[in-house]
């Protein structure tokens, strides 16, 4: 039946499916995140001042959420910019 529609591949596959590497997580099972520890957290936000999501950084969810909560509360506290700066 492959006559009827030419132009169809061969194979069924919708594609190469990707792999993702595992990433080392950077929190290790540490249960306290410091929202005055500025260094630490901006390992968590890009230039932009985004926060990256967990399988970018490669925290679990439970960990991912506390570091949320830590870069709000640094934002709060004026520690960490809303915004990243803007050099145009």
């Amino acid at each position: 039946m492959n006559s009827l529609f030419p132009l169809q591949p061969e194979s069924n596959q919708k594609g190469k499916q990707r792999v993702f590497k595992k990433r080392a997580n950077p929190i290790k099972g540490q249960k306290l995140i410091d929202h005055l520890d500025t260094k630490f957290l901006n390992r968590f936000i890009n230039d932009q001042g985004k926060i990256l999501p967990a399988r970018i950084t490669g925290v679990s969810a439970y960990q991912q959420r506390r570091v949320k909560k830590a870069i709000k509360y640094a934002r709060h506290l004026a520690l960490l910019p809303f915004v990243g700066s803007d050099l145009n």
